[in-house]
């Protein structure tokens, strides 16, 4: 019984430090500051959609036709932006994945470019582009699924819009291209016409010259003879 009677009283005071009231010496402030090792300075971060405006902006998940297995791969969740270049007028269709911000697609909307409804399901749709997400100019087949059929249905009337527009100022551009090109001919065949009537009458007036100094001659041979 005593051997028991001394056994017992190592847990309780084991248990009592641990459970000892903090000391004063415990809870001082130092008041001791530590200097961090590297100052980290603040970076300004670019996208690379500084000069572009967004006309579009919706969530959705974005897939790739892969050629070689037949089978459409993923390319990511985000949100699939149309922006357009303040200067230019260009749009372009860029998506980031969310959480790494990566680029999955990227690429202008052109004139001849069309957005198809998938068949068996009205949530998405899907179109061929030249894109560069990649770092590399490459055709791709991009199918894309929204969460509601109005969404879905906004992309592709928005994407039509942008492809007819930039049809059209593709087709003023060539006009005005055709009018200046048109312009400067008719402004060199003036010039040409000018220099041609100007040669006329600088030859015309060399002819009298020539005359007029003949018929001169003519009359001193005469005068001459007589005497």
């Amino acid at each position: 019984m005593a051997t028991d009677a001394k056994a017992d009283p190592e847990p309780h005071c084991r248990e009592d430090d641990d459970n000892a009231p903090a000391t004063a010496a415990d809870d001082e402030d130092t008041g001791a500051q530590v200097a961090p090792i590297v100052k980290l300075e603040e970076v300004a971060v670019t996208t690379g959609e500084e000069d572009e405006d967004p006309i579009l902006d919706l969530k959705a998940k974005l897939y790739r036709f892969d050629k070689e297995g037949n089978q459409w791969k993923e390319r990511g969740v985000g949100n699939v932006k149309l922006l357009k270049h303040k200067v230019n007028g260009k749009v372009r269709l860029v998506m980031r994945q969310s959480k790494t911000l990566k680029i999955c697609a990227n690429h202008f909307v052109i004139p001849t470019m069309t957005v198809q409804e998938h068949s068996g399901n009205d949530k998405s749709c899907v179109w061929h582009a030249a894109d560069f997400a990649d770092g590399n100019l490459k055709e791709e087949m991009f199918c894309i699924r929204f969460a509601s059929v109005e969404n879905c249905k906004t992309f592709m009337e928005r994407v039509q819009d942008v492809a007819e527009s930039q049809g059209k100022k593709e087709e003023n551009k060539d006009a005005t291209v055709t009018a200046d090109l048109l312009d400067k001919l008719s402004v060199g065949e003036s010039k040409s016409d000018g220099k041609e009537e100007d040669t006329v009458v600088a030859s015309d007036t060399k002819e009298a010259v020539k005359d007029e100094a003949k018929t001169e001659e003519d009359k001193k041979d005469e005068a001459a003879s007589k005497a």
